[in-house]
């Protein structure tokens, strides 16, 4: 049988994550310099075949757009745009 009685909706608080699990510099910083650590790796050593290298730069590139994004966010944001990203300082 179906419950006929409105229930009463609550809305539970979640608490904001700690600002050095919400950062992005440390996790760009990093897996840059994994990818430069292997980009130097396999241009030195030719392990991992033919695409290696390739697949390595493509990482570096990913990695330095993420970074121009970040930092373009961070401009937004201390221009005061109302299109920027919320969080960031």
């Amino acid at each position: 049988m179906a419950d006929t009685e409105p229930r009463e909706h609550t809305t539970a608080q979640i608490p904001e994550l700690p600002r050095a699990l919400v950062i992005p510099e440390p996790v760009i910083a990093v897996g840059m310099t994994i990818w430069l650590i292997a980009t130097i790796v396999v241009g030195v050593t030719g392990l991992g075949g033919t695409n290696a290298l390739s697949i390595c730069i493509a990482g570096l590139v990913v990695g330095a757009i993420g970074a121009a994004l970040v930092g373009a966010q961070r401009a937004a944001v201390r221009r005061g745009d109302r299109t920027a990203q919320r969080g960031l300082r």
